[in-house]
């Protein structure tokens, strides 16, 4: 793989993270429908829950989620993408309040040239180091 092809695959595994991110922010269920694969064997781990295994138990609880008026509001900043051929993941701190942060790992794999999401897993973490100079992704 050439240098700019992976920055490409870089940037647009980046570009469906931020499109989940802004999912979650706007509430909207059908975006965050779309951000996932097709595919059964989808996997999420929210903090504090058991893992869910398979596409229908995943997308229940981001229904149930992002129907809940009192769900949290999260940001992400700090992501960093590896792309390893058809995969690819994300390692990024989801900020819940200015002192409240999540570490969470998204893994997407490329179907007809699109990232989909088929693994979330957040959970408790430190904040970020102060001396990284990556700002905040903006979501609204």
């Amino acid at each position: 793989m050439t240098g700019a092809a992976h920055v490409t695959d870089d940037v647009s595994v980046l570009f469906s993270n931020d499109a989940f991110y802004i999912a979650f922010a706007t509430r909207d269920v059908d975006a965050m429908i779309s951000v996932w694969s097709d595919r059964d064997t989808l996997t999420c781990i929210h903090p504090g829950w058991a893992p869910l295994l398979g596409r229908d138990a995943v997308l229940a609880s981001w229904r149930a989620i992002l129907g809940n008026p009192a769900a949290p509001q999260i940001s992400c900043n700090h992501a960093r993408a590896t792309v390893i051929g058809e995969t690819a993941y994300i390692v990024c701190y989801e900020r819940i309040d200015a002192s409240t942060y999540l570490i969470a790992t998204n893994v997407f794999v490329r179907e007809d040239g699109v990232w989909k999401m088929v693994h979330h897993q957040a959970g408790a973490g430190p904040a970020p180091d102060e001396d990284d100079p990556e700002e905040e992704t903006p979501l609204q």
